[in-house]
């Protein structure tokens, strides 16, 4: 009996160094906020809800009861990809944090943090065919390979395969739908054919999980996942080509009412 709770402790404890970054996050984002407030109008509360509700769907993925579950769960696993991968981003993306923090710096590290944003390499990764390769291709990776089974035996592997999934996810989303400044930008036919075709590559994917499960994973728990990656990635995605298609309405629609005002 001592020996169960000696190892439950122990459980509680990750859970607490988990959950660290996840809270480390979301006080100081709200800090910045505070900060920028002194100089600048109020940051929106719209933008506040988007960056607690976007940290604790990352969250969802890593600690507690889906991420418990999905060691030795697949369905688990695979709601929790849907929330660290595609629904943490898109509402991290709308809470703005580069211009917020761009608000918070005094104007010399304000000028720095544009330099490295406007650099090569930043322009790399945020290029849209880029970021959706790593986005995908991490993924295919991820489920056509032995690196499913073999994360959930070594727990830094574990943790690497997850900042993959959220940062490819996130540099995905910021590519496709400009919020904060972007220096590099692309138009909106070019990142349209790039939403397109990863929409498509995420449907074979989970079409391809569907058919032949990863490494250990039992038929029922396949399909199942398949199907959740298949319905749940379609809602995200929507939601992201509707802000995409509302950017570029945006972008084409103050040209005609000036010709009509003229």
């Amino acid at each position: 009996m001592k020996h169960h709770h000696v190892h439950h402790g122990s459980e509680l404890q990750n859970e607490l160094l988990l959950a660290l970054p996840f809270v480390l996050a979301i006080l100081i984002y709200l800090l910045l906020g505070l900060v920028s407030n002194q100089r600048h109008k109020q940051w929106s509360i719209y933008r506040y809800i988007c960056w607690v509700s976007g940290v604790l769907s990352a969250a969802v993925a890593l600690i507690g009861p889906v991420a418990n579950l999905s060691h030795e769960n697949f369905i688990a696993h695979m709601v929790g990809h849907l929330f660290l991968g595609m629904l943490a981003p898109l509402l991290l993306a709308h809470a703005a944090p580069m211009t917020l923090l761009m608000r918070t710096l005094s104007v010399s590290h304000a000028r720095k943090l544009s330099r490295v944003l406007k650099s090569f390499p930043v322009g790399i990764y945020c290029n849209p065919v880029v970021a959706s390769i790593l986005n995908i291709g991490g993924l295919t990776v991820l489920y056509t390979t032995e690196l499913y089974s073999a994360m959930h035996h070594y727990a830094l592997l574990h943790i690497i395969v997850h900042l993959h999934i959220f940062l490819a996810g996130y540099l995905y989303t910021i590519s496709i739908i400009y919020i904060d400044p972007t220096p590099h930008r692309y138009s909106f036919i070019l990142r349209g054919i790039v939403l397109i075709l990863s929409l498509a590559a995420h449907g074979i994917l989970s079409k391809y999980i569907y058919a032949y499960p990863p490494a250990g994973v039992p038929i029922e728990q396949a399909q199942m996942g398949g199907m959740i990656m298949y319905y749940g990635g379609d809602i995200v995605e929507v939601v992201l080509i509707f802000f995409f298609c509302q950017q570029w309405y945006k972008a084409a629609r103050p040209r005609t009412s000036v010709s009509i005002s003229q």
